[in-house]
């Protein structure tokens, strides 16, 4: 297993934690979910993106779709069916899931669709106002000599 030493980011930066948490879980192999649901991820533009996921078989009550501390998870749990099915083979995995991906800062989850058996949220990252470049003013400070008349 490969290790990153991350003691120089610490010595110059503050508040990266997160940043090494999330490193340390990308390295670690996961393979909890074994690669099930599949999904993709792409760019829709400057600060969009779209999160896929094939959900066949699922239906949209049987989603859900939540954001805490900068992790979007997304869940599927099928719904008990009451009639009880016998496969001679069962290709369709209709298993229950859990997908975790990490929000940078000031991305939010603007949108959730189900179509086709497809699961489409769509993503946008805003930064504040507070947070944009701006233009700051330069003023001359220079004080103008003031010519004080004599009083005689």
């Amino acid at each position: 297993m490969n290790t990153i030493d991350l003691t120089p980011l610490y010595r110059s930066s503050i508040g990266f934690d997160r940043l090494a948490s999330m490193l340390d879980n990308a390295l670690r192999s996961d393979t909890s979910s074994g690669g099930y649901p599949p999904y993709n991820i792409e760019a829709l533009g400057e600060n969009r993106y779209g999160i896929t996921i094939a959900a066949a078989g699922f239906e949209q009550d049987e989603l859900d779709i939540q954001v805490e501390r900068g992790v979007l998870t997304v869940r599927g749990k099928k719904a008990n069916d009451d009639e009880e099915r016998s496969y001679l083979y069962q290709g369709i995995a209709a298993r229950a899931f859990e997908r975790k991906f990490n929000l940078a800062e000031h991305v939010e989850v603007t949108d959730a669709e189900m179509r086709n058996g497809l699961l489409e949220i769509r993503l946008v990252k805003e930064i504040p106002e507070a947070m944009k470049p701006r233009s700051i003013e330069i003023k001359n400070t220079d004080k103008s000599i003031e010519h004080k008349g004599s009083a005689a």
